[in-house]
């Protein structure tokens, strides 16, 4: 399988955010390799639910030789081992110590029952197009045919 360039977005609003990210990254980095590029940490409110503990977000690049799904699975074990025990479901958030997001894998379009790729909502959120524009200003939405930086604007 031929390397893809990849985007995921991190966030964490439990616990010690910014060592989340960190070992977030370094365990993403074992089985991705080094990082292209980490976008600047910006704090957030939550997105979708009421919380008082305020989010830390970024977006890091990486290529990868990983199937969709099996980057799915990396990432959610990930989660998992960093203390996330409850995926959102039918769009109900939580707070929660690393959320990580397939943003983009390549310019691959996916619909599976278990993954969509581009994210669908990645376009309607400023704490993912604001790390992201800041690494990748003109990559293209490939569905939307936008970059990153038009799509920001639209927010």
């Amino acid at each position: 399988m031929e390397k893809e360039t990849i985007y995921l977005s991190l966030g964490t609003n439990l616990g010690n955010r910014e060592q989340n990210l960190i070992c977030a990254i370094e365990l993403l980095s074992r089985i991705l390799g080094n990082p292209l590029a980490i976008a600047p940490t910006i704090e957030t409110k939550p997105w979708g639910f009421q919380s008082e503990n305020l989010f830390l977000n970024t977006v890091a690049a990486f290529d990868t030789i990983l199937s969709p799904h099996e980057l799915l699975a990396a990432t959610q074990e990930i989660e998992r081992t960093l203390g996330r025990t409850t995926k959102s479901i039918d769009g109900e958030y939580k707070d929660r110590p690393i959320d990580i997001d397939i943003l983009l894998y390549g310019n691959n379009i996916i619909n599976s029952p278990k993954l969509t790729i581009p994210h669908p909502l990645m376009h309607k959120r400023l704490f993912v197009l604001q790390p992201l524009a800041s690494i990748a200003p003109q990559l293209q939405h490939p569905i939307l045919n936008k970059s990153m930086t038009e799509l920001l604007k639209e927010i």
